[in-house]
């Protein structure tokens, strides 16, 4: 189908529609949920070598040591004994200490990086490997049910976890409950968050309540802290300044894939699918274009905003906007909260997008 449209000044681009990320209702079957626990798109090629430590910061510099020692280490059987668990032998003994590796640090340190590093770099076939976010591990629980998600990932040699935060109570003892299945299964772990294991859940809930779930999720990890600054901004320019509707309409008809919808519309969307569709929300999608850019006037509307910023970043997808900056999307009520971590990451990811769609507009 395709589409006219004039501007002022210009004659008529005769070019195909822009697509409406509003318009989609992606259904994600379980199965498909199982075989994107990968690395993202974005992470296909990174490895431990092609991760730069910032000089300054020696603390880079050993992460790369020891996860790579980590990775060397959990070649040959698995620990129950087998690359696959065998259901009907007896349950094995479960390993005592820390049973992986939890990489704490700013945003934008390089944490996903070497994350999928490690991933990449543990010498097991990619069935026995497990990569996803925190909130697609739990939604993967909730497609498959506690049980059978158990069942999935007991023969996995590893499993890593990108931005392990605890928002909610019940997410608490749900996670808990499954990684201690999995170590006694022999699965190692490795996670990414910007709170220490100890911490987590502190400004959201009251942690104190869960402070035994809590103690439990940090037995399993040895932390990992990793200093620096923002390396998506290290050396280089501002992200331009947001455009005006023109601009960035005109960039969605002539850009291929792109889609185009309106900033309120589309989280008012937002709410209308689950987070674990935001991804294939994203499929086929070559640039994002957004017009009427504005603060977001909620908490719950603002941590949607913040997976589906993880899911452009993820697969590379320039995000080109009108209206406010998107340094300006959250009040300073949420940027001192206790998502506040949450909040800065989806700006900084944001900004590099916004840096990655300048080309789309003609100048």
């Amino acid at each position: 189908m395709s589409s006219s449209i004039a501007f002022p000044g210009q004659s008529p681009l005769a070019e195909a529609a822009p697509l409406s990320l509003c318009a989609r209702e992606p259904h994600v079957p379980a199965d498909r949920l199982v075989a994107e626990m990968v690395p993202p798109p974005r992470f296909d090629s990174v490895r431990f070598d092609t991760y730069v430590p910032d000089p300054n910061q020696p603390s880079q510099s050993e992460a790369v040591t020891v996860l790579a020692a980590f990775a060397a280490g959990l070649g040959g059987a698995h620990a129950t004994g087998s690359g696959r668990r065998k259901w009907f032998s007896r349950k094995p003994t479960a390993p005592t200490g820390a049973r992986g590796v939890y990489l704490d640090g700013g945003y934008g340190v390089g944490k996903t990086h070497l994350l999928a590093s490690l991933w990449h770099a543990t010498p097991a076939e990619p069935s026995l490997k497990a990569f996803g976010t925190f909130v697609e591990l739990t939604n993967l629980v909730g497609a498959l049910g506690f049980q059978q998600t158990v069942q999935t990932l007991s023969g996995h040699r590893l499993l890593c976890i990108d931005e392990f935060e605890l928002d909610d109570p019940g997410d608490t003892v749900l996670v808990s409950s499954l990684l201690r299945r999995l170590v006694e299964n022999g699965v190692a772990l490795a996670a990414t968050s910007n709170t220490l294991p100890g911490k987590l859940g502190e400004g959201r809930f009251a942690a104190v309540d869960f402070l035994r779930e809590i103690q439990g999720l940090s037995a399993h990890f040895r932390p990992l802290r990793i200093d620096g600054e923002d390396y998506r901004h290290r050396g280089l320019p501002e992200a331009p300044p947001p455009y005006d509707d023109e601009q960035v309409t005109r960039a969605a008809y002539a850009t291929p894939g792109a889609s185009l919808d309106d900033f309120p519309g589309l989280l008012d969307h937002l709410a209308r699918v689950h987070p674990s569709r935001y991804g294939a929300l994203t499929d086929d999608i070559g640039a994002v274009c957004l017009t009427g850019v504005s603060a977001v006037p909620d908490q719950s509307t603002a941590l949607r905003l913040v997976v589906l910023a993880d899911r452009l970043y993820d697969r590379e997808v320039p995000v080109l906007a009108s209206g406010l900056p998107f340094g300006r999307l959250f009040s300073d009520e949420m940027l001192n909260g206790g998502y506040r971590k949450k909040y800065f990451r989806a700006i900084s990811r944001l900004t590099a997008l916004a840096r990655d769609a300048k080309g789309l507009v003609a100048q």
